[in-house]
Parts: structure tokens; C-alpha cells; sequence
């Protein structure tokens, strides 16, 4: 007559969603080290960076006090050198009252657009007597930091 069946386990249901949760939780536990690692990277550069900035600044403002204008213009980024022309950066920075002294008072750099950018505050001290506080902007360019923008 009919011989019994042997025992087989019952088919196990499919865990696809379970499978697809891990999937999910994997990705976004790559993403965010590499979010982190990202973050690590830029504040790594800006931390860096500060000196650097700091010595751009200082060269330039050095060469402006003491009259050399070849060398401040030498500091100055391409496109501020396309908006200047030496001559008229020269007669710009002889311009009485000059500056004769000056105290950088704080340096900052911050990545914009993925490129790190410096922003140095100093206080000049004009011929006359009179300070003014300005902002100068320092940029990474051709391996290099130059000031950009209209210096002071």
C-alpha cells in the first residue's frame, strides 16, 4: 500500500526584506564614514592652511610698508593682477595717506566651492595717524597663497 513519505523541513520563508535592511544599513554606514572622513580631510586642510595664509598676508603687507610695490604686486593673485595693471597698483599704494604699519589681528580659512580660502583682518595704520581695520582675502593658487581681491 502507500509507504509513508519521509519527513522533508518545510520550506523556509524568504527573507528578502531582512536581507535588504542590512544592504541599507551597510550603505549608510559607508556613507557616513566617508562623510566623516570627508569633514576630517577639509579640517585637516583649513587647520593647516592657517600659517601659510598668515605668511601671505604678512609678506605682502611687509612689502607695501616698506615701499616695495614690485613685491606686493609679485603677491597679488591672477586676477586682481588682471584688474591692476602695476603702474596703477604702484600709484594706488603711494597714494598719500600711506600705509606704514600694520597688526594682523586674526586669520581664518575656510574651504568655499571645495578650495580653501583665507580671510586675514588687520589693522593698518596710516602716515596721518589713522587705523582702519580691513579684511583681505588670501587664495590657494598655482601651489601658492596670494592675496586677491582689493588688498586694502
Amino acid at each position: 500500500m502507500g509507504a509513508e513519505q519521509p519527513w522533508s523541513r518545510p520550506a523556509r520563508p524568504r527573507r528578502t526584506v531582512r536581507a535588504g535592511l542590512v544592504f541599507a544599513g551597510v550603505g549608510v554606514g559607508l556613507c557616513c564614514v566617508g562623510v566623516a572622513g570627508l569633514g576630517a580631510r577639509n579640517l585637516q586642510v583649513v587647520t593647516q592652511a592657517s600659517g601659510p595664509v598668515r605668511e601671505t598676508a604678512d609678506g605682502f603687507l611687509r612689502s607695501v610698508t616698506a615701499g616695495d610695490t614690485d613685491g606686493a604686486y609679485d603677491r597679488l593673485c591672477a586676477d586682481a593682477r588682471t584688474r591692476w595693471s602695476q603702474l596703477g597698483f604702484t600709484s594706488w599704494v603711494r597714494t598719500p595717506p600711506t600705509v606704514s604699519d600694520y597688526e594682523i589681528v586674526d586669520v581664518s580659512v575656510a574651504t568655499r566651492r571645495g578650495r580653501p580660502q583665507g580671510t586675514v583682518t588687520v589693522r593698518l595704520t596710516r602716515d596721518s595717524g589713522m587705523t582702519e581695520q580691513r579684511e583681505m582675502t588670501v587664495v590657494k593658487e598655482d601651489g601658492g597663497w596670494r592675496v586677491c581681491g582689493d588688498p586694502y
